[in-house]
This record gives C-alpha cells, sequence and structure tokens, in this order.
C-alpha cells in the first residue's frame, strides 16, 4: 500500500521542497519565496525507480485503472515512461506514450501531440509534476481529448494548494472538466517538514503564510 510519510519524507530528503531568500516569479506569474520542484528526483534511475513505485501504489490505493500513463510535457515526461515501463515487466504489451513539448504543426492529434499508438478510447492516467493553478494540466486533458481517449483521472506528486485568479483549486478546475484530480503530496503537510530542515528566517516564514492567505486554499499551519 501507498506510504504517504514515506513519500513526504522521500521529497524532503531530496530537497524537493524548501524556501528562497529572494522571491521568484512562478509558471503562473505569482511571485513566491517557497518551491516545489521534483524535476531534480528525475537525475537518477534510483530516485525514478522509488517514485515510480510510489505512484503506481497510489495508484492502486485509489483504485485507478487505466491502460497507460500520460506524463504532461515535459515535467512528467520521464517519469511517466518509467512507471509504464515497470508496469510493463508484467504485461509486454503496456503502452509508453511521450507528449511532444513542442506540438507538430499539422496532423491529426494523436500524432499532433503525442509520440506512440495513442487510440480512441484509451483509458488515461495524466501525471503532472507540480500543480499551482492546474493550467499544464488542463492543456495536456484538453489534447488528449482531442485524440479521443479516456481520462480516468490527473494525479500531481505536489499540489501547491493555491486557488486560482476566480477562486478554484486545482481539484474545482480538473472537476469542472469532468476528470477526478489526486494529490500524492501537498504543500500543507510538506512545508513544515521543510521548515525544520531548513530553517528559514522568520521573515521568509511570515512571506509564505502571506502567500497562503492570499492565494491558498487554505490557511498554513506549521
Amino acid at each position: 500500500m501507498f506510504d504517504e510519510e514515506a513519500f513526504n519524507k522521500f521529497l524532503i530528503d531530496n530537497n524537493v521542497v524548501g524556501f528562497f531568500e529572494t522571491p521568484i516569479i512562478l509558471k503562473s506569474g505569482r511571485q513566491s519565496y517557497w518551491y516545489a520542484n521534483c524535476r531534480t528526483l528525475s537525475n537518477t534511475f534510483e530516485n525514478l525507480d522509488k517514485l515510480a513505485d510510489y505512484v503506481i501504489s497510489f495508484a492502486k490505493q485509489e483504485d485507478l485503472e487505466f491502460d497507460y500513463v500520460y506524463g504532461v510535457p515535459e515535467g512528467a515526461s520521464k517519469l511517466a515512461v518509467v512507471v509504464n515501463y515497470k508496469l510493463g515487466l508484467s504485461n509486454p504489451a503496456q503502452k509508453i506514450i511521450i507528449g511532444r513539448g513542442k506540438p507538430k504543426e499539422h496532423g491529426v492529434a494523436k500524432d499532433k501531440y503525442f509520440i506512440g499508438n495513442v487510440k480512441e478510447g484509451d483509458k488515461v492516467l495524466v501525471l503532472e509534476d507540480v500543480t499551482t493553478t492546474g493550467g499544464s494540466l488542463l492543456s495536456a486533458v484538453k489534447q488528449l481529448r482531442e485524440a479521443k481517449v479516456n481520462i480516468v483521472g490527473a494525479v500531481g506528486l505536489v499540489n501547491r494548494m493555491e486557488k486560482d485568479e476566480h477562486g478554484r483549486s486545482v481539484e474545482d478546475v480538473m472537476h469542472q472538466n469532468q476528470v477526478p484530480y489526486y494529490a500524492i503530496g501537498n504543500a500543507l503537510r510538506l512545508l513544515p517538514f521543510a521548515r525544520e530542515k531548513y530553517q528559514p528566517a522568520a521573515g521568509i516564514v511570515q512571506q509564505v503564510e502571506q502567500e497562503f492567505q492570499k492565494y491558498g486554499v487554505k490557511l498554513l499551519n506549521w
């Protein structure tokens, strides 16, 4: 079964979540004093292998049935390949589908957006590394729907637990698009562990608290 405590420790031990002394601008356009960067986990096969096991065990725990995992380009592409490979060890017919970072200008959806044998009716589990307002995830969902596949759910490794400009969480956005959303890890659980590890200055802690007051789905309770 999926072990949430071990998963959170794995992320913290590998510096996935931490703090900035000088804020950065996120893809969403927001300023932030903390980060969630899962791409560091794709630098070695050892970490990708462990991460894939967590994804597989989480999907089993949630009773998610799918033909293959599709990683949102390009943040979750490597991980999705490893997940599908590991599933293929007991299923030689397992598909491995990769999304194009830059779609082809011409062609039907299954060739325009994807590399691999995408077929109408495929049951697909979409995988994202970090979700903030869900923009990249929603874009991938729309591309998959052009290919007429059946999206059984979307999984984020880390949910930043923020609302978009309309006050919607990622879960709300996906629900409005008829896609169940699942977060394996989330900021409200991970940030207290990161604070304990890095001991950020009081000013940074206050800035992070203010971010959650402004954008958070819930207030951050250290």
